[in-house]
């Protein structure tokens, strides 16, 4: 397929997270796309809706295999790109073996773009790096981005006439990058959910970010002896049909799509058509797990929900679109140099792991564990003592379904 293709442009997602629900139209439009453009993707494809949980990333998989040519590795999904295929297509220039210092992907791709000798690489940031479950990441370490592609640069210069970067770091970050590596062309970002998309010009050095949640892409072309870049929205309508070589990937969509409208039950009236606010969901599941496990406290990090508009039922499919990490909830360990210093532990969590509800408020004196979610246990605090035996999945539609013993909302 390659051979047959001239490629005039760059086309670039960001933050798919398993956003399947409508995906005929994102899958089309990419196809019709494929054969005059490198279509590559900025990282997080997967995770995020109950797509992944249900088919564990094997339509993602399919999808990025039939559709994509150079994939930069997000903290969600991981472990996905040491799989085969997936591996082969992932290129990231500071990602290594801990121990030895190896790169764990190839560091670039070299293409053809609008008769141009392109050369692709990927950064992961060391915020998004630190996010990655501990467990998954144990054995791999990420340097210093700036230098990484300093060194790639130098050791193909004389290979590549234009320098194409796939960042998992953020908006913010990626301008900071521009600055320090003017060499490169165009900078695709990722990681940040934010609503900065650009074009932005640092120097000569052109930042920009696709929709995420497959709202839209990014595109960058060769113009005179620079680059243009900007950003378009994959079409709302679906197609009546979709090419052959996605009819199987479409059929497998299908069926998950009709296993996740499944009904739990009704939707309380105080959260009936509307966003629940992932905090406000949070402060009352904390508030019910204190009163309800007789524990002393609980620490939730906002970034384990996402917003989902709800209508009169949940759905198996919000519920897995609103949790769509497969928590479990566990008491942890709180480690030993913040036992006296509880503020302290606070700012740490809220700086690794976004927002947080913690009930009491505030904390009280003394306590060594917390209730938490494994993720944070794991990757944040001193491990896991043991299991509450309850998925935050579980809580959270016990929020949003069943009223506590007494409560007339």
């Amino acid at each position: 397929m390659t051979a047959t293709r001239t490629l005039h442009q760059i086309v670039a997602t960001t933050d798919v997270h398993s956003t399947l629900g409508n995906a005929a139209p994102f899958l089309t439009h990419l196809h019709a796309l494929r054969p005059t453009s490198l279509v590559v993707d900025c990282g997080d494809f997967f995770e995020g809706s109950g797509y992944y949980r249900l088919a564990q990333g094997t339509i993602e998989r399919d999808i990025l295999l039939t559709l994509y040519d150079v994939l930069a590795p997000g903290n969600h999904g991981w472990t996905h790109h040491f799989e085969p295929g997936l591996h082969q297509l992932t290129v990231c220039a500071n990602a290594v073996q801990a121990d030895t210092g190896d790169a764990l992907f190839r560091r670039l791709h070299i293409a053809d773009v609008g008769g141009r000798r392109v050369g692709v690489t990927a950064v992961i940031g060391q915020q998004a790096f630190g996010s990655i479950p501990a467990g998954q990441r144990a054995d791999h370490r990420v340097t210093d981005p700036v230098r990484a592609l300093r060194e790639v640069m130098l050791a193909h210069h004389h290979e590549v006439e234009s320098w194409i970067l796939l960042s998992h770091s953020g908006f913010d970050e990626d301008l900071k990058l521009a600055a320090a590596c003017p060499f490169l062309d165009v900078i695709f970002a990722g990681h940040c959910h934010s609503d900065q998309y650009g074009p932005v010009h640092v120097g000569d050095t052109l930042v920009v970010k696709g929709g995420e949640l497959v709202d839209g892409y990014a595109i960058a072309t060769p113009v005179g002896d620079g680059w243009g870049a900007g950003t378009t929205h994959f079409p709302e309508h679906t197609p009546a049909d979709v090419p052959a070589e996605l009819a199987d990937i479409k059929a497998r969509l299908d069926d998950v799509g009709n296993q996740l409208r499944t009904v739990l039950g009704p939707v309380l009236k105080t959260y009936q058509h509307q966003t629940p606010d992932r905090r406000r969901l949070l402060v009352d599941l904390a508030e019910r797990l204190l009163s309800a496990l007789g524990i002393d406290a609980v620490i939730l990090n906002e970034t384990a929900l996402r917003p989902i508009a709800l209508g009169d039922t949940l759905t198996l499919g919000d519920l897995l679109a609103i949790e769509p990490f497969d928590n479990q909830l566990l008491h942890a360990r709180i480690p030993e140099h913040f036992h006296s210093d509880l503020h302290g532990l606070l700012a740490h969590l809220n700086k690794q792991a976004g927002p947080l509800v913690h009930a009491p408020d505030p904390l009280p004196h003394g306590i060594t564990t917390v209730l938490t979610t494994d993720y944070l246990a794991d990757t944040h605090l001193a491990g896991r003592t043991h299991a509450a035996g309850l998925l935050l999945g579980q809580a959270i539609k016990h929020v949003l379904t069943a009223p506590a013993q007494g409560d007339t909302r």
